[in-house]
């Protein structure tokens, strides 16, 4: 097991890398447990995989008060599941069931730290679920588009 202590947009956190195989890390962070699904295995024990993020213009736009996803207990980040990187309001959903996707295709547009976060398809497949609408808050790690 190697622990680490990670500053994260100004936050501090205590990971614990728990188990690697191939691409899967599992890992518990400040007590809640991930399964992260890299895109390509580890050749080292050092490379880091990031998720699919671009950043876009600046949003004027205010939070609703809305219901907040929360991540399953002892989430998994299974094939087909796109997962939300950070905490944040869903400011639009650009896919629907029976959509057929592309890697690098958008999904969702997720308000951040009063920045617009485009949330890229990471898979090809069709939606077979949203998790999300416009106007729910996420939080880190919660399911927001299910792709088989």
């Amino acid at each position: 097991m190697n622990e680490f202590k990670v500053k994260i947009n100004g936050n501090d956190y205590n990971l614990v890398v728990k188990n690697v195989e191939e691409n899967i890390i599992d890992m518990e962070i400040n007590g809640q447990l991930y399964s992260v699904e890299l895109e390509k295995p580890l050749k080292t024990q050092k490379t880091i995989s990031r998720p699919v993020v671009t950043r876009a213009v600046e949003s004027t736009v205010s939070a609703p008060s809305a219901p907040v996803a929360k991540p399953s207990a002892g989430a998994s980040f299974a094939a087909g599941s796109i997962k939300s990187p950070l905490p944040g309001v869903i400011l639009d959903v650009l896919v629907k069931v029976g959509d057929s996707v592309s890697m690098g295709q958008k999904l969702i547009v997720l308000e951040a730290m009063k920045m617009e976060n485009t949330i890229n398809s990471d898979k090809e497949g069709t939606v077979k679920e949203l998790k999300v609408q416009k106007g729910d808050s996420v939080l880190e790690g919660a399911d927001l588009v299910i792709i088989g």
